[in-house]
């Protein structure tokens, strides 16, 4: 519908889309088969930032492969956001697992947050 936000995942890519805001132009650009204004790919540098924006929602935690398995990026490669998201009490992790802690969770966008500017891989 206007304005929706759509983020789809193939095997080597993820791309981000926005649909037209306004119910009017998004009407009549549907109308013409033109249902997206915005069309993004997401960088190899955003790859973290987005599995661990998806990744921290679960109470119970990814397993740590499953970092790599997503995103083709090795885990060291966030080591310092992770060392400071434990050190502050919102994540916790072992070899196999990392989790959001009950404070990470309350306090869900500042640990994403922790993720997000990357320099370019």
């Amino acid at each position: 519908g206007a304005g929706a936000h759509s983020k789809i995942s193939f095997p080597h890519r993820i791309v981000r889309q926005v649909r037209f805001r306004q119910p009017a132009s998004y009407l009549e650009r549907a109308r013409l088969g033109e249902f997206v204004a915005e069309s993004q790919e997401v960088t190899r540098s955003e790859l973290p930032f987005e599995f661990m924006l998806n990744a921290l929602r679960l109470a119970e935690g990814v397993s740590t492969n499953s970092f790599f398995e997503r995103t083709g990026v090795a885990l060291s490669a966030v080591e310092p956001e992770l060392d400071e998201a434990e050190r502050r009490g919102l994540l916790v992790r072992d070899h196999q697992r990392l989790a959001p802690t009950e404070l990470g969770l309350r306090f869900l966008s500042d640990l994403q947050a922790l993720f997000l500017k990357r320099p370019p891989l």
